[in-house]
């Protein structure tokens, strides 16, 4: 099996887990903020990969922010919609996505770079058909083409990575300008982040 396709029932079996492990303190550093600036006030936001709904999604909400979040591990949006009932939490694969409706802004943070490759560049007609104008789009990524395989709970743990110039030229074709790119932050994490927007 393809390690990529066990990350849904690795998250639905250890996804509390992984949350008491995580905490909820940021660890985005000013990402968040700076995705917040090209938002419109009050823009609403589409978390891809929202787990438990902390601290990407309860950031925004704070801020004024509504929130749809989708995740494919059912403990996981529970817990999110513990956490914050007054926003949609929708059980749901991104691979699949088709809301009928754009946002605001658009947030994949240490989500997207669980796919595969093709999986990977499927996502961004996805990203543009829920996509306003001028929408904010922040996601984590790999520093360079490749796969590496983590492990939780004593488990693979699948991430890969296009090369930058793909993923340039993947938002590119869909309407989004790069706005920032900082491979392997010190202030995150040692996360690679993308940052763009739609004309």
């Amino acid at each position: 099996m393809n390690p990529a396709d066990t990350i849904i029932d690795l998250y639905t079996r250890h996804g509390l887990a992984w949350v008491a492990m995580r905490g909820t303190a940021a660890a985005e550093g000013a990402w968040p903020a700076r995705f917040m600036a090209l938002l419109p006030p009050g823009g609403t936001v589409l978390d891809l990969g929202c787990g438990g709904g902390e601290p990407i999604a309860g950031t925004l909400v704070r801020a004024g922010h509504p929130v749809t979040g989708l995740d494919a591990s059912p403990p996981l949006l529970a817990l999110a919609r513990e956490r914050h009932p007054a926003q949609q939490w929708i059980l749901g694969d991104m691979r699949e996505l088709a809301l009928g409706r754009t946002f605001d802004g658009l947030v994949a943070w240490d989500s997207f770079f669980h796919l595969d490759h093709d999986a990977q560049r499927a996502m961004f007609p996805r990203f543009a058909a829920h996509a306003a104008p001028r929408a904010a789009l922040m996601f984590t990524s790999g520093p360079s083409h490749g796969i590496a395989l983590g492990s939780f709970a004593d488990e693979t743990l699948f991430h890969a990575s296009l090369d930058p110039a793909e993923y340039r030229a993947l938002l590119a074709a869909q309407g989004f300008a790069v706005m920032d790119h900082v491979p392997e932050d010190p202030s995150c994490g040692g996360r690679t982040v993308w940052l763009a927007q739609r004309g």
